[in-house]
């Protein structure tokens, strides 16, 4: 499918079918999304795949009883990383492995460094969740390149979620994005005029 009529065929479904979507097309999924640029490359997210009728039935409460929830093939939780430094070693290892030269390595570690240094807390996250929105945003496209729906959703409670699903500290739930087969049937787009986004 063009790019152009993903753009304009996407929407964000209501209610899915329950149909399982096949591993393999899952698997083709992760393979396209893990190619999504971030800042400096840190890829600073975890996913968190839920296929489960158990466990989506467990996140019912704290997501607010939306029914795309439980009627999805698999939700994905998408998780900013706070843990920078160890995104950092992560990446670096595979620098190396890639055959990129250690001076460069060196150069890009003590840069990272210095920027994670110099945030606080909250300015990690806040950096952090904004990675994981670009991360939305192809996943978004991806699963309608494959032929699936999907939803992009904040209606949740982050909290519960990381406690149901026992996430480490470091991984905070930012937005979920419900995939699978549409029920429901998209409403007419409706989208600002180029004026009214362009100066």
């Amino acid at each position: 499918m063009e790019f152009e009529q993903i753009m304009k065929e996407r929407y964000a479904t209501k209610l899915f079918d329950k149909r399982k979507i096949p591993e393999e097309k899952i698997q083709k999924l992760i393979d396209i999304i893990r190619l999504t640029p971030s800042s400096y490359n840190l890829q600073p997210w975890k996913i968190k795949i839920i296929s489960d009728d158990e466990t989506k039935k467990k996140l019912m409460p704290a997501s607010f009883n939306q029914k795309q929830i439980e009627t999805c093939s698999h939700l994905l939780v998408l998780c900013a990383d706070i843990d920078i430094l160890t995104r950092l070693e992560k990446i670096t290892k595979v620098m190396k492995e890639n055959g990129i030269e250690d001076s460069k390595i060196k150069a890009y570690s003590s840069m990272i460094k210095e920027v994670v240094k110099s945030m606080k807390k909250e300015e990690i996250l806040n950096w952090t969740q904004k990675q994981v929105y670009i991360l939305l945003a192809n996943t978004l496209n991806a699963a309608k390149h494959l032929g699936l729906d999907s939803c992009p959703m904040e209606g949740f409670e982050p909290k519960e979620y990381s406690k149901i699903l026992n996430l480490p500290k470091n991984l905070i739930p930012t937005v979920l994005c419900p995939i699978g087969y549409a029920a429901d049937t998209p409403r007419k787009k409706i989208r600002l005029e180029k004026e009214d986004i362009i100066f």
